[in-house]
């Protein structure tokens, strides 16, 4: 399981350096690759692979002068790893620069639809679909708001889109909502995939305002101006590992807090599967909030028990038994102090192939621990994701065909639970959610072509 793409924009002064530290701000949604896009006269774009930092670590920002820019942070489900966003495309005589947040279901039958009209594509990845598509209704409309909801009409699938042509910004949700989005204003128009990162520019004690964008909302900015419409809406569905795992803990999202949605799933998952144990610990960082959750109603008492090494950056491991172990003792370290001798209930977000959990129970065996009780802050994954989570096959989910009781001998534990889809919908507080990679039923609308 693996974060996605995170998208910013603005129309505001020195644009450029507000969406470098946005883009650090949304580092967590993507560290393959960054990038920024401005309007100067023509559309500029600076992108490389690589963190934010590392991107823009040669004195490229300081080239950037304008007050629009769009920007993206990249962990990639389709087209090539050299293929960096913003991504630049042109049709029907425009040029314009695409920042995109998730995944199109029906990108290969619609694209083919777009070539027998004639028009090129120029990268494999899905998003400049999305800019094509745009541009050419926009020659048939005249109108970026009827443009935009042809677009609607016509691609399916997960889209938070930022748009850089013409001068204008056009940012948008797709109709059912599956990616977060959210808007400030403060002493400009700012748009980013977390409103966590808004908070930097947005003061809304002072006067500010941040919110959600609605499911099929549209933003038009202009200079200063900015115009807002809602053109289509479907049954909300927004992804539930935005809060499970993507999402960072202080961000809000349609309304619920990240870190306050993940405490309840520990105090739901200790209330439907408590465990005999003399400590809680977390897998840093993705289970921590539930650990502390699981902790507050089962009376055992919470400790760090797990050291994450935060200065491994993207190490390469060359393949193999000894390098794999490594990898993980590398990353985490136990606190012997804290486990020796202890039963140890180990909570974390989520399992997916089971490999990592394994070699984690391992570790805190040879770490002393008398025994392991593993729970987990989510539903079992079972399902694929088609809609820009990058799940595993099927086939390499662990929990996909086998039962809680041979996952649980599979990755050596004592004992192994998970939250039940209930009880993760009530920590949420959300009836409107995507659960499709754990219960198997797909939002309608993603695949009505």
């Amino acid at each position: 399981m693996r974060e996605k793409c995170g998208i910013f924009a603005t129309t505001s002064e020195n644009a450029p350096k507000k969406a470098y530290y946005a883009l650090i701000s949304l580092q967590h949604r993507g560290q393959e690759s960054a990038g920024i896009s401005i309007w100067r006269h023509r559309i500029r774009t600076v992108a490389g692979r690589g963190l934010v930092s590392e991107v823009f670590r040669n004195g490229e920002l300081a080239k950037l002068k304008s007050n629009l820019a769009i920007a993206h942070v990249r962990y990639s489900t389709s087209g090539s790893l050299t293929e960096t966003q913003p991504l630049e495309t042109s049709c029907c005589g425009k040029r314009i620069a695409v920042a995109h947040n998730g995944t199109l279901t029906n990108f290969l039958p619609l694209r083919r639809e777009y070539e027998n009209r004639e028009i090129k594509f120029h990268h494999s990845v899905d998003s400049e679909l999305l800019g094509l598509s745009f541009l050419w209704h926009l020659k048939e409309k005249g109108d970026e708001f009827e443009a935009m909801g042809e677009v609607f009409r016509g691609v399916k699938g997960a889209y938070s889109v930022a748009f850089l042509f013409d001068g204008k910004i056009l940012v948008a949700r797709d109709p059912i909502g599956f990616r977060p989005l959210s808007y400030g204003v403060g002493d400009g128009h700012y748009f980013a995939s977390e409103d966590s990162a808004l908070r930097l520019f947005v003061d809304e004690s002072e006067g500010g305002r941040i919110r959600d964008v609605k499911p099929g909302e549209v933003f038009l900015l202009d200079g200063e101006s900015v115009e807002s419409r809602i053109l289509a809406e479907e049954r909300h569905h927004g992804c539930v590992f935005e809060y499970i795992y993507f999402a960072r803990p202080d961000s809000t999202i349609d309304g619920v807090n990240v870190y306050s949605a993940r405490v309840r799933m520990g105090r739901e998952l200790a209330e439907e599967s408590p465990a005999e144990g003399d400590v809680v610990i977390a897998v840093p960082d993705s289970g921590r909030a539930a650990a502390l959750g699981f902790s507050q109603v089962s009376g055992i008492p919470y400790a760090e028990g797990l050291i994450k090494n935060r200065y491994i950056g993207r190490t390469f491991i060359t393949p193999g038994q000894f390098y794999r172990e490594l990898k993980v003792r590398l990353k985490l370290s136990p606190v012997r102090e804290v486990v020796s001798r202890k039963r140890v209930v180990l909570v974390d977000d989520s399992i997916v192939r089971g490999t990592t959990m394994r070699r984690i129970v391992a570790m805190l065996r040879r770490a002393g621990a008398r025994e392991v009780h593993v729970r987990i802050a989510s539903p079992p994954i079972r399902h694929p994701c088609y809609m820009g989570v990058d799940i595993p096959t099927r086939h390499e989910l662990i929990a996909a065909f086998g039962s809680v009781k041979k996952v649980e001998g599979s990755i050596g534990a004592d004992s192994l639970a998970y939250l039940s889809v209930d009880g993760l919908k009530r920590a949420v507080g959300r009836e409107d959610l995507c659960m499709a990679c754990l219960t198997g039923e797909y939002p309608e609308w993603a695949f009505r072509f």
